[in-house]
């Protein structure tokens, strides 16, 4: 994409976009394995409390509790209180510790997105001031109408470049999903799509009007 946007437009600034993209989807293997791959320390720190949590239940009772002595259902209750205390607030970090690397991998993911979802406005940009109108011989310009020099022809294809990035982008935004099922980061990337979906669809009415003017 790049190499055929320099060949038809080398000084366009769309070519520096669809380098920066290049780049991107270059980097989008290494982000995507940061996210797939769980923390080492965050997940050793999670087994030894799960072991610890298993000692509690199953091994302190044992050693600790005079369970042949109990007579009554107060008694049993007051045995276990402790070892329930325990567990609960052993549990309770650990799920804690999960959201941390849970929450890690989402900032990860929406960065990615974030960026990506700032080239999609990027090209729109570009695109804004190429008007299909001003191809009309009796188009009347003011002092400040920017430089149109493309011709129909060159300016279907950088359309057609714009719209060729869109979708890649929001191809490339699907990838951090692919692996990684949260809601928010799924959201985040419909919201690209439907961003890139509605900026084709303005740029493909540009399009269909110079066909029209191809026509005529």
């Amino acid at each position: 994409m790049e190499k055929r946007i320099g060949e038809r437009f080398p000084e366009s600034h769309l070519r520096g976009v669809a380098k920066e993209l290049m780049e991107i989807a270059k980097e989008t293997d290494h982000r995507i394995q940061l996210i797939r791959e769980p923390s080492t320390s965050l997940q050793l720190l999670v087994w030894t409390l799960l072991s610890a949590l298993c000692v509690i239940i199953i091994i302190l009772p044992m050693f600790f509790s005079d369970w042949g002595h109990v007579n009554s259902v107060l008694e049993f209750i007051q045995n276990l209180e402790p070892m329930l205390g325990c567990a609960f607030f052993i549990t309770a970090f650990v799920l804690y510790l999960l959201s941390i690397e849970r929450g890690r991998k989402r900032s990860r993911a929406l960065d990615a997105i974030h960026e990506l979802r700032s080239l999609a406005h990027v090209i729109d940009m570009h695109q804004l001031t190429k008007d299909p109108v001003m191809l009309i011989p009796d188009k009347q310009e003011t002092e400040n109408s920017p430089r149109r020099t493309m011709t129909s022809f060159e300016l279907s294809r950088y359309f057609d470049y714009c719209t060729e990035m869109l979708s890649l982008i929001s191809k490339v935004s699907a990838l951090y999903i692919e692996d990684f099922p949260d809601s928010v980061a799924i959201t985040a990337v419909d919201e690209v799509e439907n961003l890139t979906s509605g900026l084709s669809r303005k740029i493909w009415q540009k399009i269909a009007l110079l066909d029209r003017h191809s026509e005529s």
